[in-house]
């Protein structure tokens, strides 16, 4: 079975739980951009509640462009202020000092395409989780695929519907302050769990 999803950033615990099962995932790179999407926004939780993390892109969010040729706005310094809200969000996190140096090296690597991004953070994350995980491009957009072969996850986890999926707990950070929010990006769960991480993921 070929697990088939749309780029995200650092995608939430959702994806990683919904590819337990399989060792192969498939990214498609010839959809058109959609707005309102993890494409280019991650989620975290800092000392306050939810942070939106959103990758600035050229021609903004309206625009109709195959995802593989999406460009990033070099505009403002994001990644410095991602890396920011990073660090003040987890800097008490149980596994923080384990992968921050590491973490904070992709954070200075410059790029121009959201879909290269992308697939940088995801492929930083099952190397972290140690996630038997192979991963492949699509050449040509498909409309369908054989369900007998393949699990369609595209464009089913959104930032309207995210919280309404079945949660996976651990202690949070801020958890005592302000509560538990679920299915937030994997750099959350990677840091308050570090290597048992990917045994709650189902690995």
């Amino acid at each position: 079975m070929i697990l088939i999803t749309e780029y995200q950033y650092f995608p939430s615990v959702i994806l990683y739980d919904a590819s337990n099962s399989i060792t192969n995932i498939l990214f498609e790179q010839y959809e058109y951009y959609r707005k309102m999407s993890f494409r280019n926004r991650c989620v975290i939780a800092g000392a306050n509640g939810i942070i939106n993390l959103t990758v600035p892109l050229e021609f903004g969010r309206n625009q109709k462009t195959i995802m593989k040729d999406v460009k990033i706005s070099d505009s403002e310094a994001w990644q410095k202020q991602h890396w920011k809200s990073i660090e003040s969000s987890y800097n008490r996190a149980p596994w923080f000092e384990f992968y921050k140096d590491e973490l904070h090296s992709l954070y200075q690597k410059s790029f121009s395409f959201l879909a290269d991004w992308d697939l940088a953070c995801f492929e930083w994350s099952i190397q972290k989780l140690n996630l038997p995980i192979k991963i492949s491009l699509t050449d040509k957009f498909d409309k369908e695929y054989n369900a007998a072969e393949y699990l369609d996850f595209r464009n089913k986890l959104l930032p309207k519907n995210y919280t309404g999926f079945k949660a996976i707990k651990y202690q949070q950070v801020f958890q005592e302050k302000i509560g538990f929010f679920p299915n937030l990006s994997i750099l959350d769960i990677l840091f308050c769990e570090g290597k048992n991480a990917a045994a709650l993921l189902g690995w």
